[in-house]
Order: structure tokens, then sequence, then C-alpha cells
């Protein structure tokens, strides 16, 4: 049974070759490369598959500033006249992670063996998303990949940016609710019952609300472990509810559906859809094929579900205006927008010019929830601490009382 090698070899002028042949072994291999005139250094069996995905904790993927680098650098070597496969024996070597370089290894194989960068791609497809592949393949049939590389580049570039906003954006409400539980719990499980016991001590009468303070930490000092498995169990149902279709769809309708972040997830997917979006029509992709490529973006089963939806309507002859109107897909603003493109036949052009705007309502969206979300997570921090301000406030006030 013959198996794939990859070899290294020199000639009889020392010159050294590398690449992969068919044989049954390493002899065999070497008799094989002596009828070619080359003498056989060294082997290993070669596989086409993707390297180990242990140094990226499992998930197989890489970071976008890693393709987006990747997709910047290419783009400069092919438009300085490098071949396809010189760029990716350069770029393969490079200061990439371990994992992205043994990847770019198998890519640059595959490739050199004579499969298409988008085919070689598309056997790792945890790796490169489907827009991703998409993009490559468009870029190739059009004979302008530099260009389509380029413009991979500034769309990650922007992905990336537009999700750093969000993270900013939630930083501190997340950080004030956070020291909301943590005083909760210090106080509950750490003061009160210190208080408790000197008040029992000096047989001091408590108030209702001191009472029932009491009563609460006494709970959660007790069953702490308790509420700390059932914290993890519901952590774990929700996170398995979460893996499932039903489960994902309801998650997804919710964080389009509701309040505050409604707005915000909306707006997020209006704004990939138009950079995606005229992004492949930019780049010569027919409208249909466009439409199906650029749903892997959306990352949201709701708005997906709409989406081919309205796709439908529009192979059968609706506008893309008046179908994504009809499904409630995207704000009035992008659907005019769209509207107008289509009338003026320049629908990727208004699409790639409203980009900013809509980066722009994201970021307006997420103030408008974090300046909202802000007094209401103050207001609920204050009322905790006047709450347990009180309940050992009033038991020290009628100990002053009785010493007066």
């Amino acid at each position: 049974m013959q198996q794939q090698y990859k070899y290294t070899a020199i000639n009889l002028q020392k010159e050294k070759f590398s690449g992969i042949f068919m044989a049954k072994d390493e002899a065999d291999l070497a008799v094989q490369l002596s009828k070619q005139g080359l003498y056989l250094v060294s082997a290993s069996l070669y596989s086409d598959k993707s390297p180990s995905a242990f140094f990226t904790l499992g998930t197989g993927k890489v970071s976008l500033s890693e393709l987006t680098t990747f997709c910047r650098q290419y783009a400069i070597m092919i438009n300085s006249g490098i071949s396809l496969i010189g760029g990716l024996e350069i770029l393969k070597d490079q200061k990439f992670t371990r994992y992205f370089r043994q990847l770019l290894q198998v890519i640059y194989e595959d490739v050199k063996g004579g499969m298409m960068l988008s085919d070689a791609m598309a056997k790792h497809k945890g790796v490169f998303p489907a827009f991703f592949r998409s993009m490559i393949k468009v870029g190739e049939t059009s004979g302008k990949l530099d260009i389509v590389m380029n413009s991979l580049a500034d769309y990650y570039e922007k992905d990336s940016a537009l999700k750093k906003k969000i993270i900013s954006a939630i930083s501190y409400p997340s950080v004030i609710l956070g020291m909301a539980v943590v005083i909760i719990i210090m106080m509950l499980a750490f003061v009160i019952p210190n208080f408790k016991n000197t008040l029992t001590t000096m047989n001091v009468e408590g108030t209702w609300l001191t009472n029932a303070v009491f009563a609460l930490s006494d709970f959660l000092v007790e069953y702490w472990l308790y509420m700390l498995a059932a914290v993890i169990v519901i952590g774990l149902v929700l996170f398995g509810i979460g893996k499932t279709k039903k489960g994902k769809y309801f998650y997804d309708w919710l964080k389009i559906h509701s309040p505050f972040i409604g707005r915000v997830n909306t707006d997020i997917i209006t704004a990939r859809f138009a950079r995606g979006f005229g992004l492949l029509l930019s780049s010569g992709m027919d409208m249909t094929e466009a439409l199906d490529s650029v749903i892997i973006i959306f990352g949201n089963k709701d708005a997906e579900k709409r989406f081919r939806a309205a796709v439908e309507d529009i192979k059968h002859g609706m506008t893309i205006s008046i179908a994504f109107d009809k499904y409630r897909l995207f704000p009035a603003i992008m659907t005019q927008m769209i509207s107008v493109g289509e009338k003026t036949s320049a629908l990727d052009d208004v699409l790639n010019r409203s980009c900013n705007f809509f980066d722009d309502a994201v970021e307006t969206s997420l103030n408008s929830v974090t300046s909202k979300l802000q007094p209401i997570l103050l207001l609920f921090l204050a009322v905790i601490i006047l709450v347990l301000f009180l309940a050992i406030y009033s038991p020290i006030l009628a100990i002053m009382q009785n010493l007066g």
C-alpha cells in the first residue's frame, strides 16, 4: 500500500529539494527519487489533515489578528509579483503561532500539489470561516486575489475593532455588578455573623430588618456549598440548552428582542452585513451567491432564519429592500440605503460607504445602553449597602440609647 511521504533530497550538484511523493516505504521512496537523479536525505509520513489543536485549547481556531496579518502580508506579496506558492512558502515560516505555521505548511503542500487555495483551505473549515473561503474563491476566479486579501484584512480589522468597543462598553457595568455581588457575599458570610454573635452576647433585640439579614446570613453560611452546587448545575443546564438547536435559536431570539441589548445586537448584525455583503459584491460575486455566502457572518439563528426566508423571496423576483423590510431584518435606514443602491445599480458602493455609519450606530447604541444600565446598577448597589447599614446601625443605636 502506497503512502504519502514528505521528503528532503539533494542532487549531484548538492542542491536541496523537498516535496511530497507516493511510495510503499522509505526504501521505495529512495529508489523512486534516484530515478530522477535525487538522493534521499530525510523522509517522514505526510498527512494532509489539520495539525493537532492541542495548543489552541482544543478549539482548532486561530485569532482574528493572526488571520488579518496573514491576509495583509499575502496581499502585499501577490501584489509584488510573488507567486501564490511562493507567498505561502514565505508565510509558513513567519512568526505565527506554531499551530498556524503547521497549518500553512499543509496548505502549502496541497497548493504545491496542484490544489486550488480555496479548496486547500476548505479542508480546514474550523480555522477558515465559510465567508473567508468564499472570498478566496472569488479572488481566485476573478484574478483579484490581492485585492480580496486586502479587503478581508480590512474587514477583520473593523470587526475586531467592533468587538473591542463592545467589550469596553460592558466592562464598567460588569465591574459594578461584580462589586455588588462581592460586597453582599462578604458582608453576609463574614461581617454579619460576627456582629450577630456580639449582639447575642449583649442580649440586644434586633429589628425585623436586622433579624431578616441575620436569617439570610445564617442560610448562606450553612448552605453555601449547596447554593454553589445549584449555581453550577443551573449554569451547566443553561449551557446545555444553548448547545441544542432549539435552545440556540431561543437564546439568539432573546438577543434581538430583549430590552437594552436587542437594539445593540440588531445594529451589530446590520454593520456586519453591510460590510460583508458590500465586500462580496464589489469583489465580483454574483448577487444570489453573495446572499447565500454572507449569511455566515450573522452569528444569530433568528436573524439567519428570517434572512433565508427573505433570500427565497428575492430569488422569486422580489427586490432586496422589499424582502428585507417584509421580515424586519434591519433598521429602516438600512432598507432605504439598499433601495437607493438597487435603483442606481450601485448597491456595493452604497453598502461599502455606509459601513462607517452603521459602526457609529453600534457605538451609539452601546453608549445608550450603558448610560441607562450604570445608574440602575449604582442604585442597586446603594440600596444593598443602605439595607445592610440599617440592619447593623439600628441595634447599635439601641445599645447607645440603653447606655444613655
